[in-house]
């Protein structure tokens, strides 16, 4: 990880994204850094707004939507770049790797031709010179160069996945955005992919953002946490300390609905209620009609975000987490 006085490749500062036909953000003040050797991971909820986080790095924005706030990407906002400055950021500074490779990468083509077209055609690299760097990053992926003259459907899953991650690092990229990069993959590609992102992240220095609904694979592979809820930071530390004692109900609840092997038996803890939509105004704290601590402060009155007594890395947007007295153990 970089010093604390460099500045960060990522750095989100109230990022407000709003969707026609909605009566409230779908991302409603979101704060963000990710520094260069470090890997942040973004967790929540399905619809907490973690993949629209992610892409709104790359100003990759539903139709029609709009934002606010500052996107800086190695000390540039993305969201005042004219479309060659995009196009810049997308091949070389910034990167990201989709979910599911199969969607992402065009079936009729040699996995050569998807690894080498944006250094042709953007950077006017030399055929043979793209060909060299698209080898070189497949063997840092753990792939042989012979891989070039296949089709995707002559590779497994797990192979594609890493196929997408090379073609990610081929413009050196100084920030790596993984949305939900894992969950196509059976549970030892997982693992393999998890520990290739951890790896890279050495080797290279990139910044890493990590989006996952999947607590362990954030555990293992993240230096610091942030977890989201209706598009709100709801908290954010270390991920030692927040996996060892969260401090709002809502990770606490995520923690406990997590699969382990050490679980008593029986049914899993679930989170009551239904995250709310994007059609209902929010008042108060969003977690509130879901909370086992809410009175009737949380629902009038939203939290602000402030640091954990006793510690200035992690902080919580919560009106009671000073009650939470549990603590989890994840290993």
């Amino acid at each position: 990880m970089n010093a604390p006085d460099t500045p960060p490749v990522l750095d989100i500062r109230g990022l407000r994204l709003r969707l026609p036909r909605t009566a409230r953000p779908v991302l409603d003040g979101v704060d963000l850094t990710v520094a260069a050797g470090e890997t942040v991971a973004l967790v929540g909820e399905s619809g907490s707004g973690k993949t629209l986080t992610s892409r709104s790095v790359l100003r990759l924005l539903p139709r029609g939507a709009t934002a606010e706030g500052r996107i800086e990407v190695a000390g540039a906002d993305v969201l005042t770049m004219t479309s060659q400055q995009l196009r810049a950021l997308r091949t070389g500074t910034a990167a990201m790797i989709f979910q599911d490779p199969r969607a992402a990468i065009n079936p009729l083509r040699r996995i050569g031709d998807f690894l080498t077209e944006s250094l042709r055609l953007n950077s006017k690299m030399p055929a043979a010179e793209a060909d060299r760097r698209a080898g070189e990053m497949l063997e840092a992926v753990g792939l042989t160069p012979a891989i070039l003259r296949r089709h995707p459907h002559q590779v497994s899953g797990g192979m594609l996945q890493r196929v997408m991650i090379a073609a990610a690092l081929m413009g050196e990229p100084a920030l790596l955005l993984a949305d939900e990069a894992t969950t196509a993959l059976d549970v030892t590609s997982q693992a393999e992919v998890v520990a290739l992102l951890a790896d890279l992240r050495a080797r290279f220095g990139t910044g890493l953002l990590f989006v996952t609904h999947d607590l362990g694979l954030a555990a293992a592979i993240s230096d610091r946490v942030c977890v989201m809820y209706a598009g709100r930071i709801v908290e954010s530390g270390p991920a030692d300390a927040l996996f060892a004692r969260p401090r709002h109900p809502y990770s606490t609840a995520l923690l406990a609905a997590t699969p382990r092997l050490d679980a008593p038996h029986g049914r899993l803890a679930a989170i009551e209620g239904q995250p709310p939509g994007l059609h209902e105004e929010l008042t108060g704290c969003p977690f509130a009609p879901r909370c086992a601590f809410a009175t009737d402060r949380c629902a009038e009155h939203e939290p602000g975000e402030r640091p954990v007594p006793g510690t200035s890395a992690h902080s919580v947007a919560c009106h009671h987490s000073d009650r939470l007295e549990g603590s989890a153990d994840h290993d």
